[in-house]
Parts: C-alpha cells; structure tokens; sequence
C-alpha cells in the first residue's frame, strides 16, 4: 500500500488525500467507497447533507478495518446550527455512519440567520462529549474564522474550502496556516473542468501522469489537503497516486497561473454574507 503524507495541527493527523462522497449528480454506493478504500484511501469526507453517510458506514464495516484506521469527517448542514438541532444532526450522523466517533466534525456552511458565537458551543460540546475527536468549519471566510476561533471553547484544526487552480486562494491558505489550521480543499479536479485545460495536459504529459495527478500534487506540494471523487474504479486509483512524483517550481507557478476572476463553483446565494474575502 502507498504511504501516504498526513498534516498535523492540535493532536489531529490528517491524511493528505481523502475520498469526497459528494456525487457531481444521483446517489452514491457502498461498493464506490468499498473501492476507496481498497486503493488505500484511508480519509473519508461525507456529510449529513450528502445522503451518503449510511453508504459510508457500510463500506467501512465491509472493510474490516480497524475504526482506528480511518480519518472520517462529516459536517452539520447550516440549516441545523441552532443548539437542539446540531446535536441531534450530529447524532443522526453517529447512526448512519454506524460509529461511536467521528474524526473531524465541520460546520457545513456558515449560516448569516445563526450568529458564530451561538454555534461554537455545540461544535465544543461534541468533541467534550467523545462524538467528535477534532472539530472544524467549512466555506467560512477570514472574518468568520477568527469569530469561529475566539469564540469556540476547543482548538480547530481545519478549515475545508473550494480549492483548484482556476480559484484563488492565497488570501485563505495563508490566514488558515497562520492560525494553525489545516486546509483541506473540495472540489479539486474543479467538477471536472480541468480535465481540457491545455497547461494541465502538457504537464501531465511531461511527467507521464493524468491531469488529475497534476492538479491534486499542486495541492499536495502546497500542503493542503484534498477530497477528491469519482465513482470510476479506475480513476479512484489513478487519483492515489499522487506521492512518488513532483513538480518543478516552474510546473507550479504554471498551474498558479490559471486562476480566474470567476473561478468559484460553489457559493450558494446569501451564505457567506459579508464576500469570501
């Protein structure tokens, strides 16, 4: 099995290349994940949002893997942040999932009707309770990062963000390093679209890799974590295999080089109040 990279913040130790469960379109199977995990993925992303959290629990018992071996992250959905309503997300995630844990429990999207200060409380309470082992948020901005931060009770130690090389994100990579945070990306392979990017294919083709390998190394070599999906078996492999190559400085500052003004895929109206920066 491939050795894998992992980043460490706060006592938490996450794999640097995870399996996403958010499907592009229809349902998810166990037998998707099954395949994950028998690449060696040993991080699995899902969320209460997903619907896919019970087809991750069944791989993960068909597996036979000791719990121990797997970083599983789910996420409390925006609508669900008031206190009465996390907890019980929270414990409805425990029952599909089928565990006693989880490894990283993020909030999903911030949520501008739910002030931060009334939802870090119940992010603190799961991981004081033994629910969650690490605790974190997801498409938050600067500004509602340090909120997240001075007013959650426990350390977190991860931020999970859109992430691919036509969005840029200097600006969150840098903030998150800065308070300690690992960043983890969705969305890498940017839904796709990389796949005809003409700079991706010719440096595939120079290292003799896909354009996926390409775009989740760039992501590697800068130290973020990504989640990438695909419900192709051949493609979950080739998406793996990310460790036992490198690119030049110039690869990267090339890939950098594609970002764009309108880069952003995901930004459902009216959650991020106040603009991503």
């Amino acid at each position: 099995m491939t050795t894998m990279p992992v980043f460490t913040t706060h006592g938490a130790t996450i794999p640097a290349v995870g399996f996403g469960t958010s499907p592009m379109m229809g349902g998810m199977s166990a037998k998707t994940v099954s395949a994950a995990l028998d690449a060696g993925y040993r991080h699995i992303d899902t969320a209460r949002k997903y619907g896919t959290e019970r087809a991750v629990g069944e791989a993960i018992r068909a597996s036979r893997l000791s719990r121990g071996d797997i970083f599983l992250t789910t996420k409390v959905s925006h609508e669900n942040l008031r206190p009465a309503d996390f907890a019980r997300s929270v414990d409805e995630s425990l029952a599909a999932l089928d565990v006693g844990y989880i490894d990283l429990l993020l909030v999903h999207w911030p949520n501008p009707a739910i002030p931060v200060a009334e939802v870090m409380p119940s992010l603190a309470k799961a991981k004081r309770e033994g629910l969650a082992r690490h605790i974190g948020v997801a498409n938050f901005n600067i500004a509602l990062l340090d909120q997240a931060i001075a007013l959650c009770p426990e350390p977190l130690v991860a931020l999970q963000a859109e992430y691919h090389p036509y969005l840029d994100q200097a600006k969150l990579l840098s903030a998150a390093r800065a308070r300690g945070l690992v960043t983890i990306a969705y969305c890498p392979l940017a839904r796709g679209r990389l796949f005809a990017e003409p700079v991706l294919a010719e440096i595939a083709k120079t290292h003799g890799r896909s354009v996926a390998q390409i775009a989740l190394r760039w992501l590697l070599q800068q130290n973020v974590a990504s989640i990438p999906f695909s419900s192709n078996p051949a493609r979950i492999i080739d998406n793996f295999a990310v460790f036992d190559f490198a690119l030049s400085d110039d690869d990267m500052r090339r890939i950098s080089a594609l970002k764009r003004p309108n880069g952003r895929l995901a930004n459902p109206a009216g959650r991020v109040s106040g603009g991503w920066d």
